[in-house]
């Protein structure tokens, strides 16, 4: 899956509170734990944007469904209209 994010943007500091004993034994598990933290929240955006898109996706298949099928029989309501 492609990077929504671009490598080559500036880093800044950001301010975290995590739970100590965690922070510990992921310090004794890598050299560079901001890297770490950056691709799992690079991986959990691209996850949430791929569910939104997917959902979006959902969405847009049902509204076709009900076109389609409203342009076939028509509306439930035709017959109950004071129009």
């Amino acid at each position: 899956m492609k990077s929504m994010h671009s490598n080559q943007a500036r880093k800044r500091p950001v301010n975290l509170t995590l739970n100590e004993d965690l922070v510990s034994q992921a310090k004794g598990m890598t050299t560079n734990l901001s890297g770490v933290v950056e691709q799992l929240l690079a991986d959990y955006v691209m996850k949430q944007n791929n569910a939104r898109q997917e959902k979006a996706h959902c969405a847009e298949v049902a509204a076709q469904a009900w076109n389609t099928f409203n342009e076939r029989s028509g509306s439930f309501a035709d017959e109950h209209t004071t129009l």
